[in-house]
């Protein structure tokens, strides 16, 4: 195992491999700080950065910091490297990469091309170098367009997922939410509902319903059940409306396999939701959420910081070709991210990292009741974001999940993003609204709730 070393304040720091190095030069974290692996002080950090801005990347293709033959993330990573793309890259070290993504000579065309070329680690070692600034700067360059029935990601856009949840999955309940959503323009990205009960009869019931709502008002958007992959498996076998696989995926294999499911799992779940050819402008039929700690939590860590594992996620991610990705940044808890700067570090980060790495990257600002944070926090998150270019947000009703339990965005929120910074929904469900009066001085004109839950078939 190399050792890498570096003096600050005349003392000299060792580090232990890349692994450590890594670790030590991530901002303040609960998380690593529960492992045992974060920087013991910050002369220590400011000495791993020191050490990382000089490391060449194409050490990154020759040091794993989980062994090949223990990970299948690993080998997937290594095996789907495209030496091509990082051709332009290759003889940059860390800090010359952040000079070069910094650039104002650097373009969007310049990120798309390199992004197959970048691996997950170097691209989570190179945010350690950054300021938040810096993290908007260059995502905010980034564009990564994904499609089913409308067009997501374009800049100048800004979409939403509408997450209509209910405690007793109760439709007409759920009805009222999707209501509420569509009234406010949210649902661009999916109206994806996280059920309270995960059986196949359930889903497949929700799934009609929603599948029900989008043919009567002749909506261009996808639904969603977010269920595991298995089930999604077996509701496309029964004949299921489903447009999209939701899993949620880690960065090691110790960690999928806690989330029961591997890779192979993945592609034939992809496989079977192409079959279906339920899209109309793409056949971007995969969803994926991700959020630091999952490995950690799950004893799977080996070692690694929670940042790199996180980005790890996404190489995983890139290899299914997904229509939306988001990390869920502050759901998993404090022993992960202990208040509102550090999810608001993390969800830039994660930002950053997904749309470097070419990833349609959302993110759900949220946080919950045991954390120490609040609304105040997730204002500046998602304001921050929408400066950044990120593809989508979660809103739930009221900003309060009352089937998750934990705070996340308000459908008013996306009303306030799109006030202020002048972005749009993704086009084809933005003339939708306009054709539903359902846009701009549209929505003081309520319908009645009652004549609009029966004709969406979600109750008698």
């Amino acid at each position: 195992m190399p050792q890498y070393r570096a003096i600050v304040g005349g003392e000299c720091f060792v580090f232990d491999g890349l692994a450590q190095v890594l670790a030590a030069a991530t901002p303040e974290r609960s998380g690593d700080q529960l492992a045992g692996i974060a920087a013991r002080s910050a002369p220590e950090r400011v000495a791993a950065r020191y050490v990382l801005a000089d490391l060449p990347l194409a050490e990154f293709l020759t040091t794993a910091l989980i062994p090949y033959e223990v990970d299948e993330v690993t080998r997937l990573i290594i095996d789907a490297h495209d030496r091509a793309a990082f051709a332009p890259v290759a003889s940059m070290t860390v800090g010359g990469l952040r000079d070069w993504l910094l650039s104002p000579a650097t373009t969007t065309a310049d990120l798309t091309a390199v992004a197959r070329g970048l691996t997950p680690e170097m691209v989570a070692a190179v945010s350690k170098l950054m300021r938040n600034q810096d993290l908007i700067r260059v995502a905010r360059k980034a564009e990564v367009v994904t499609r089913f029935r409308n067009t997501l990601g374009l800049k100048g856009r800004l979409s939403t997922r509408l997450q209509p949840n209910h405690p007793a999955d109760d439709l007409k309940g759920i009805a009222v939410a999707v209501l509420d959503g569509l009234l406010r323009g949210a649902g661009d990205a999916v109206i994806g509902i996280n059920p309270a009960s995960d059986s196949v009869e359930n889903c497949l019931h929700m799934l009609t319903a929603l599948d029900g709502l989008r043919q009567r008002f002749d909506m261009p958007t996808q639904t969603c059940v977010l269920t595991h992959v298995t089930n999604s498996l077996e509701v496309m076998e029964r004949g299921g409306p489903l447009d999209l696989v939701f899993q949620s995926i880690a960065g090691t294999e110790g960690a999928n396999r806690g989330f029961g499911i591997d890779l192979a799992l993945l592609a034939e779940a992809q496989d079977a939701a192409l079959s279906l050819n339920r899209g109309t402008v793409g056949q971007d039929v995969m969803y994926f959420e991700t959020g630091q700690g999952a490995a950690l939590s799950a004893g799977a860590h080996h070692g690694v910081d929670q940042q790199t594992l996180e980005a790890r996620a996404y190489g995983v991610a890139r290899a299914f070709r997904p229509l939306l990705v988001n990390t869920v940044v502050g759901f998993i808890g404090p022993e992960y991210l202990y208040d509102g700067k550090q999810i608001i570090r993390a969800g830039l980060e994660d930002h950053f990292c997904g749309k470097i790495l070419g990833l349609p990257m959302g993110v759900d600002v949220c946080y919950t009741n045991h954390v120490e944070a609040d609304q105040d926090d997730m204002d500046t998150l998602m304001t921050v974001l929408a400066a950044a270019g990120v593809n989508f947000v979660i809103t739930v009703p009221g900003a309060d999940d009352v089937m998750l339990s934990y705070q996340s965005l308000a459908f008013e929120d996306i009303d306030y993003l799109r006030t202020i910074s002048g972005l749009a929904p993704a086009p084809e469900f933005q003339q939708w609204l306009a054709r539903m009066n359902l846009a701009g001085e549209g929505t003081r004109a309520l319908p009645d709730l009652s004549d609009i839950t029966r004709r969406m078939g979600f109750v008698a």
